[in-house]
């Protein structure tokens, strides 16, 4: 099993292939700015079982390296899947003062990932298979004040996935949308100073995994958000907007 993962230092991609290196002697090309960070991960990889490890450039933006990637890593090999799981916890506030951090929130968390999964589509289209997994966020369900920069960064992750899953019915291609809700990694720090409850990320990585294997087209993890989030979706409007979240 070939597996590509797009943001390897994130909290729960590094759990998820922990257990797929466990459970399934999986092939790694793994791909991370932080390169120290990526080579202890690949590091632990290879002791919990991982077969192989390659470490792929860092470009996250351009589409034409981007392409130049996705084409090199499946004729090195078959791609099985990948997991785009890159992302960043941008400041409403800086957003608002800053338009060019506005931009790059934008840019990283979802033009860039849907670069990457449109690339490797391209391929998983040809072959009639492949699975791509997209780690989304609650947060996309709704727009807050509180976040609605990211919001709508990870909202745009939804529709997207939702399209490319209509496009892929009825074929050997699946598409997963991940959507966690706060989760105890170094993205949610903030989260956890003030005290909020975060979801263990090795819970939310298992979830993950699990969801992944079984090909379901979205997975809320913990699950107790899918009821949470039903409910605040269907908050009439007049009444949402007097809340304080």
């Amino acid at each position: 099993m070939k597996i590509v993962v797009i943001g390897a230092t994130s909290g729960i991609a590094e759990h998820c292939c922990r257990q797929w290196a466990t459970e399934d002697a999986a092939d790694f090309v793994l791909m991370a700015r932080n390169t120290a960070k990526m080579e202890k991960i690949a590091a632990d990889l290879k002791v919990r079982g991982a077969r192989s490890i390659s470490f792929a450039t860092p470009e996250f933006f351009d589409p034409a390296a981007i392409k130049a990637f996705a084409d090199a890593t499946v004729a090195a090999g078959e791609v099985d899947l990948v997991l785009i799981a890159h992302g960043w916890m941008s400041s409403q506030q800086s957003c608002q003062e800053d338009l060019a951090v506005c931009r790059e929130s934008l840019e990283v968390n979802a033009v860039s990932p849907v670069l990457f999964a449109e690339a490797f589509a391209a391929h998983f289209a040809r072959a009639n298979r492949g699975t791509i997994a997209i780690i989304g966020s609650v947060a996309g369900d709704r727009g807050r004040k509180a976040n609605y920069t990211y919001a709508a960064s990870k909202g745009l992750l939804g529709r997207y996935a939702e399209g490319m899953q209509h496009r892929f019915a009825g074929s050997g291609v699946k598409i997963v949308l991940i959507k966690p809700g706060p989760t105890d990694t170094p993205m949610a720090a903030a989260h956890k100073a003030r005290g909020r409850k975060l979801a263990p990320v090795a819970q939310v990585a298992r979830e993950t995994v699990n969801g992944i294997r079984r090909g379901r087209p979205m997975v809320y993890t913990p699950q107790i958000w899918w009821p949470i989030m039903l409910i605040v979706r269907h908050v009439p409007r007049f009444v949402f907007n007097r809340l304080s979240i």
